[in-house]
């Protein structure tokens, strides 16, 4: 802006009195045909910060105007002051203005020309309408996720459609909602939504932190709104940098809260904050509040199913897995007292070891309901010391050998000479054992069976294969319920009680490791674990 010799600029053009003009809660601005300013009045001045004596001469478009609109404002003031019609004259229309300390904002405006002895002049009066469109825009974005989580047929689902919300009526570029994985001690990113066009941010979009680990982590590990002005400043996060790579500037993160605990964090990141952090801190606290209620409300709904099903899958536990082995039993227990004399040595033997047979069948059950109930309780404490897998893999198919020769299954092991790990040997044994029988059990003759373990990036990775029947894509996501079987497995009768996968899950998970079924497009099944190899801090 040129520097001009200072105008006097008063209210002179107006016939009202100036005293209205001077009280009025609206900015009233006057300018002459080439736009210079010739009244500002004291509310002019409140909006967009520049006073009478520094505003009044200047050009008002180098005054408010943002600098892309000052070639469009100019030529609809020519047009106007050439009198041709405009839809603008009488009504108020919205636009954006810019304070005097650069920041823009929203007004609403009204502009009316009048021919005055010294020329055209225009008279426009305008208010900040930041509040207002605040209002609105807030009463948006919850309304939409109090519809969202109305109309979500899943948790997924109302994850999905809060962040959803916030992204795209309250104009954040990253919206997250994470949630706590209390068997896991972590916190898992339930959704994300993106606008669309932001790059850069593959180191920052990850599934998976631990509490006290980037925003959501401090956030949900404190319990209270984080606000980080600069994330490029923010030397304490790798995601708060990756962020500011792509272009993002400012984040917030409140706490997912409900009856006292704490379920996770919504985090919002963009490149600006048009809103003051106790108005946008507040507004996200009610939507998580919302979140909460609807989580508790939702977990208790699944539990409630969860707890039917499992007690349908218990009593076809019952009906077949015990009740079939105590059937025998009481077979061969009767035959022999009805019998005893005509029986021959050989044919008490036989029945006796049918009973032993279904005795041990029996065993097992009780054993592996034993064994998930005291590890999923606690009772059983791990005894981790310097043990190497690479030897409990080899112990374990040497055990097995037997049983897949019977069925002429190839077993193939290719594990490094020494694979050392911090662990409770016997429970890593119990896993080995665990999957080799399944893949056993679950293998038609002939088959292959291939166990792989190898030392990455300071974990091991440990799979086994199988070419067996499988598991139907439809059914992966219960494969670690308890109770629960395979379809391709009751189909084929094939015994079993359910509990297997859930002791390994819940023994590898003591040990702050994973296991999942890999996807894969050929027969059979692949089970891919990760474990630490030196112990936790």
């Amino acid at each position: 802006m040129q520097p001009r010799k200072r105008v006097s600029c008063g209210l002179q053009v107006l016939r009202d009195p100036e005293q209205v003009l001077a009280v009025a809660r609206f900015a009233y601005v006057a300018i002459n045909a080439a736009g210079r300013v010739i009244a500002w009045n004291p509310a002019a001045e409140r909006v967009f910060g520049f006073p009478g004596d520094e505003a009044c001469g200047e050009d008002l478009a180098e005054l408010v105007v943002p600098l892309n609109l000052r070639a469009s404002h100019r030529a609809g003031l020519a047009r106007l002051a050439a009198g041709e019609p405009s839809a603008m004259l009488g009504h108020p229309v919205q636009l954006v203005a810019v304070h005097r300390d650069g920041h823009e904002f929203p007004v609403e405006l009204t502009l009316t020309v009048t021919e005055e002895p010294g020329g055209t002049v225009f008279h426009a009066f305008a208010q900040d309408v930041t509040t207002a469109q605040r209002v609105s825009r807030f009463a948006a974005a919850e309304a939409a996720v109090s519809r969202g989580l109305a109309e979500a047929a899943s948790s997924a689902e109302a994850a999905a459609r809060v962040v959803e919300a916030l992204g795209e009526r309250m104009g954040w570029q990253v919206s997250e909602l994470w949630l706590a994985d209390d068997e896991r001690g972590t916190i898992t990113c339930a959704a994300r939504h993106t606008v669309p066009g932001l790059r850069g941010l593959e180191s920052f979009t990850l599934d998976e932190l631990d509490p006290g680990v980037g925003l959501p982590g401090r956030v949900y590990q404190q319990a209270a709104a984080g606000w980080i002005p600069d994330l490029a400043a923010d030397t304490r996060s790798f995601r708060s940098r990756a962020a500011a790579h792509a272009g993002l500037h400012v984040a917030i993160g409140v706490p997912v809260i409900s009856a006292g605990h704490t379920l996770g964090a919504l985090c919002v990141y963009g490149d600006r904050v048009e809103d003051p952090e106790e108005t946008v801190t507040a507004l996200l606290g009610g939507i998580a509040a919302q979140v909460g209620v609807y989580l508790e409300r939702r977990r208790a709904e699944e539990l409630t199913v969860e707890l039917a099903r499992t007690k349908d899958e218990f009593l076809a536990l019952v009906t077949h897995e015990v009740r079939n082995p105590l059937s025998v039993i009481t077979g061969a227990a009767g035959l022999l007292v009805e019998d005893l004399d005509t029986l021959s040595p050989d044919e008490h033997r036989e029945q006796l070891q049918v009973i032993l047979r279904s005795a041990q069948r029996l065993g097992v059950i009780a054993d592996d309901l034993l064994d998930l109930a005291r590890l999923e309780s606690g009772h059983i404490t791990l005894l981790p010391t310097g043990t190497d897998l690479a030897v409990i893999i080899r112990e374990a198919a040497s055990a097995l050998t037997p049983a897949a020769r019977e069925k002429q299954l190839t077993i193939t092991l290719r594990v490094p000479e020494s694979l050392p790990l911090h662990a409770d040997p016997d429970r890593i044994r119990q896993v080995a054992d665990n999957l080799l029988s399944n893949a056993i059990k679950y293998t038609p003759a002939g088959g292959v069976i291939t166990v792989d373990a190898e030392r990455s990036a300071g974990r091991i990775v440990w799979t086994v294969s199988d070419t067996g029947i499988g598991i139907p894509a439809a059914e992966r996501p219960y494969l670690f319920r308890r109770f629960y079987r395979a379809s391709t497995a009751v189909d084929r009768r094939i015994p079993g009680t359910g509990l297997g996968l859930v002791i390994i899950r819940t023994i590898v998970e003591r040990h702050h490791g994973t296991i999942a079924l890999t996807d894969t497009t050929g027969p059979g099944t692949t089970f891919t674990i990760h474990l630490p190899t030196t112990p936790p801090p």
